[in-house]
């Protein structure tokens, strides 16, 4: 994929770890220029810059919680770099709770979850919708969940957002076309640490259980990705699933 990508400009929103660090070293490779947003992980985030191809990439501080913070993410990346042609939606949150475990969900708890996961890269869409228009060949990538179809994940709450996530993403779809394609990557468990105490031996055991038997590694994601941006142009609102066939089961 080497080149590819020249002369891109791309926005991971969450991309100092998991996913979004194996996407932002994919677009890197294929020669895009990568604007790296980050929270709290300054240190990892510098240092995956200092490793990936080519040259020009930044480190960006956004809370996706705030409006304030998103806005002034959206000026520094434009004033910088001057374009974005793709934008990667990969931070989220989540907190284990048993789904039979009502009360262990508390409504500032859902609430939290809510606006990290749907009102969060609703904000990032929304400003950098501008600039992606403006060449008229944008994308943005929002990265979700077999939770949001399945209704299994690591609690209601999560479900749920994801489930906004999915259907924000067809929303955006007919909004947003011709200029800007919105997709939806949709990953059951990942070989990352998104999910406190889960270990590669429960992920293992959960892979043995799908057609494929095969723990999904965060560069199987960063690929459908890939995928969404570089081949699939003909396509829009559409949710691509990498969990091994997890949901069939």
């Amino acid at each position: 994929m080497t080149g590819e990508l020249a002369g891109k400009v791309a926005v991971v929103v969450g991309g100092s770890g998991g996913i979004g660090a194996a996407t932002v070293r994919m677009l890197a490779d294929a020669g895009a220029v990568v604007a790296i947003g980050y929270n709290r992980s300054h240190e990892k985030a510098e240092a995956l810059a200092q490793t990936l191809s080519g040259g020009g990439h930044s480190l960006f501080r956004i809370e996706v919680d705030s409006g304030a913070s998103v806005r002034a993410a959206a000026s520094e990346v434009l004033h910088r770099h001057k374009r974005t042609d793709i934008l990667v939606n990969a931070a989220g949150t989540t907190k284990p709770v048993p789904h039979a475990d009502l009360e262990g969900l508390p409504d500032d708890l859902f609430d939290r979850i809510l606006i990290s996961n749907v009102r969060g890269p609703f904000a990032t869409i929304r400003a950098f919708a501008e600039a992606l228009k403006a060449n008229g060949d944008g994308v943005v990538v929002n990265i979700s969940s077999i939770s949001g179809f399945t209704g299994s994940g690591s609690s209601v709450g999560y479900c749920a957002s994801k489930g906004a996530l999915d259907t924000m993403t067809l929303s955006l779809a007919r909004a947003l076309g011709p200029e800007i394609r919105v997709l939806c990557v949709s990953p059951g468990a990942v070989a990352t640490d998104f999910l406190p105490g889960r270990g590669r031996e429960q992920l293992e055991k959960v892979a043995q259980a799908t057609p494929l038997k095969r723990v999904v590694e965060p560069e199987d994601v960063a690929r459908a990705v890939m995928a969404c941006i570089t081949h699939l142009r003909a396509t829009t609102g559409a949710r691509i699933v990498v969990d091994g066939g997890r949901f069939l089961v």
